[in-house]
C-alpha cells in the first residue's frame, strides 16, 4: 500500500463509541527536538529505499544508531537482514528490518505492544516531479520527497516520539517493540517473518499500532474533515485467466479463438457483483457516513444496513467513488497478453486479475468463484499464496488512545474506523492472531495532498512535528498505564 487514507470531504464522521476525552493540550517540543526531527526526516528521505538499490539496510542502520545515541541498549537493537525473492525463487533485492525493544520499567503489567512501519518506498523518477524525489525539499509550507507520506513521516514520528520520551524519563509499564520492515511495497516478506519466526524476539506482542494506516484530513482551506483509524483491510490476491487453443492460420479464422474466449470471460467478470458483506468496522463507518451523505446515498446506505443482502443498495453505494470497494470483494482485470504472430490465430491468451477480498474470505473460495464466472474454457490459477486478512476488534483502549491523541492536537476532529481497500504489513500479524490498528497521526489537506506513490509527494511542514506529538500521546496512553 500503502499509506491508505480514505479521507473524502463528506465521507468520514465521528463514531459515537469514540467519545472525546477532556482537551488537555498537546505535548511540547523544544526547538532542538524539532530540529532533530527534521534532520532524521531529511536523512531518511534522502536514502532511496526502493527495490533494486539495496538501500534499506543503510536506513535501518542509521535509525539503529539514533536509538543507540538516545540510550537504548545495544542488546535491544537488531538490524535483521533478509532477501526479497520472486515467486520462482530468483533474488530481487537484499533488504532488512529494524527491531528495537524498550523493556518495561520493572515488572510488565501487560504484554508488549508493537509499533509497526515500513522503510521501503515506491520508485520515483526525477523527470516526473518538480523536485528531486530523493532530496527533501521544503517549499511553500510543505516537505517534498518520496516517502514524505508513505511512510517515512510515520517512521520519524514513532522513532522521535520514543527518543524524546526516553530523554524525558518516561517509564513504560509494558515492553514497547519497534518493528520496521524493508519490503512492504513489494513482497511483504519482512512482515511475514515478523509474524512468525521473529515473533518470539518481540516477546509475542498483544497488539500492534501501525503508522502505515489511518490519518487525519483537513480541507484545502484548513477546515477539519476527519481522522481514521484502520481496523481492517482487504486481502490482496492475484489470479491468472488462461485460454489455450490449437491456433492456425489467420486466413482461416474459427469461432474457437483464444483471445475472443478470454475477452468474453472478462466481460462476464466486469458485469459480475460479488455478494455484499458487512463487519463491525464497515457497519460503524456506514452508520455515520449516512449522516453526511447526499439524500440518495444516505437512502441506499440505510437500505443496505437494514438488509445486508440488498445487492442493489450496495451497488448504489459503490457507485460513489469514495465508497468503491467498501461493500464487498472486488476483482478487476489489470493486464492482458495474447497471440504470438500477426498472421496466426492465437494459441495462448492470458489476463491478470487483481482482487481485493473482503476480510475473512478465503482467496481459494474466490478462485473457485472466478472459475465459475470465466467458464470451462478458461483456466483460473492463483498468483500468490496469501491467506485471508482478518479484521481487528474495535478495542476500547486503542480507540480511546487514538481519540485522545487526535482530539488533543485537533479538538473536535471527527473520528471513524476504516477498512482499507489496499494492503499493508498488518495483514500477516492479524492472520497470526495479533490485532493491528492503523493509527497514524500525520494530517494532510484533502484531496490536494493525497499523492502517495505519485508526482510531488508532499507533507505539510507542521504535520511532521504534530505526528511526533501524536505518537508521544499514543505511547503514553498504551504503555504508561
Amino acid at each position: 500500500m500503502t499509506k491508505t487514507m480514505l479521507l473524502a470531504a463528506s465521507a468520514l464522521i465521528a463514531v459515537p463509541a469514540m467519545a472525546a476525552p477532556a482537551e488537555t493540550g498537546g505535548p511540547t517540543m523544544s526547538a532542538a527536538d524539532s530540529a532533530a526531527t527534521r534532520t532524521m526526516f531529511e536523512t531518511i528521505i534522502n536514502i532511496p529505499t526502493v527495490l533494486g538499490r539495496t538501500k534499506v539496510p543503510e536506513m535501518a542502520n542509521y535509525l539503529a544508531s539514533e536509538f543507540r545515541k538516545a540510550g537504548f541498549a545495544e542488546a535491544d537493537i537488531r538490524v535483521l537482514p533478509y532477501d526479497t525473492t520472486n515467486a520462482d525463487g530468483t533474488q530481487k533485492d537484499k533488504t532488512a528490518a529494524l527491531m528495537v525493544r524498550w523493556p518495561a520499567a520493572g515488572k510488565a503489567t501487560k504484554a508488549p505492544i508493537m509499533l509497526l512501519g515500513h522503510m521501503d518506498v515506491v520508485e520515483a523518477k526525477r523527470e516526473d516531479s518538480t523536485t528531486d524525489p530523493f532530496v527533501l525539499t521544503e517549499r511553500d509550507g510543505y516537505y517534498y520527497g518520496r516517502g514524505t507520506i508513505d511512510m517515512k513521516a510515520g517512521i520519524t514520528g514513532i522513532a522521535r516520539a520514543l527518543i524524546q520520551l526516553k530523554a524525558a524519563g518516561f517509564k513504560p509499564k509494558r515492553d514497547i517493540v519497534v518493528f520496521f520492515t524493508g519490503d512492504e511495497e513489494t513482497n511483504g516478506i519482512g512482515a511475514e517473518k515478523g509474524a512468525t519466526e521473529w515473533r518470539a524476539l518481540m516477546g509475542n506482542p498483544e497488539l500492534g499500532l501501525n503508522a502505515d494506516g489511518g490519518g487525519i484530513g483537513f480541507t484545502p482551506d484548513d477546515k477539519p474533515m476527519a481522522a481514521t483509524m484502520q481496523t481492517a483491510e482487504k486481502t490482496f490476491a492475484g489470479y491468472t485467466f488462461t485460454v489455450t487453443n490449437r491456433g492456425g492460420h489467420s486466413s482461416k479464422p474459427r469461432k474457437d479463438n483464444a483471445i475472443y474466449e478470454l475477452a468474453h470471460a472478462l466481460e462476464r467478470l466486469e458485469a459480475y457483483r460479488f455478494t455484499p458483506m458487512q463487519n463491525d468496522t464497515t457497519r460503524a463507518y456506514f452508520s455515520e457516513r449516512a449522516k453526511s451523505a447526499s439524500p440518495a446515498l444516505a437512502e441506499a446506505i440505510g437500505r443496505w444496513l437494514k438488509n445486508p443482502d440488498d445487492g442493489a443498495a450496495a451497488d448504489a453505494i459503490e457507485a460513489d467513488e469514495s465508497e468503491t470497494g467498501l461493500t464487498r470483494t472486488r476483482c478487476v482485470a489489470t493486464r492482458l497478453f495474447g497471440g504470438h504472430a500477426d498472421n496466426a490465430l492465437p494459441q495462448l491468451a492470458t489476463a491478470m486479475v487483481n482482487c481485493r477480498i473482503f476480510p475473512g474470505i478465503d482467496p481459494n473460495a474466490i478462485q473457485a468463484e472466478l472459475q465459475q464466472i470465466a467458464g470451462p474454457g478458461v483456466k483460473v490459477t492463483r498468483n500468490d499464496d496469501y491467506v485471508a486478512s482478518l479484521a481487528s476488534p474495535l478495542r476500547p483502549d486503542v480507540t480511546a488512545a487514538f481519540t485522545k491523541a487526535v482530539r488533543t492536537l485537533h479538538p473536535g476532529m471527527p473520528i471513524t474506523p476504516e477498512m482499507s481497500t489496499g494492503a499493508s504489513d498488518a495483514r500477516p500479524f492479524r492472520v497470526a492472531g495479533i490485532p493491528v490498528y492503523g493509527a497514524g497521526g500525520e494530517w494532510v489537506r484533502v484531496p490536494v495532498d493525497l499523492r502517495a506513490h505519485g508526482k510531488d509527494e508532499r507533507l505539510p511542514v507542521k504535520s511532521l512535528d504534530d505526528n511526533v506529538k501524536h505518537w508521544t500521546i499514543m505511547v503514553q496512553e498504551m504503555a504508561g498505564k
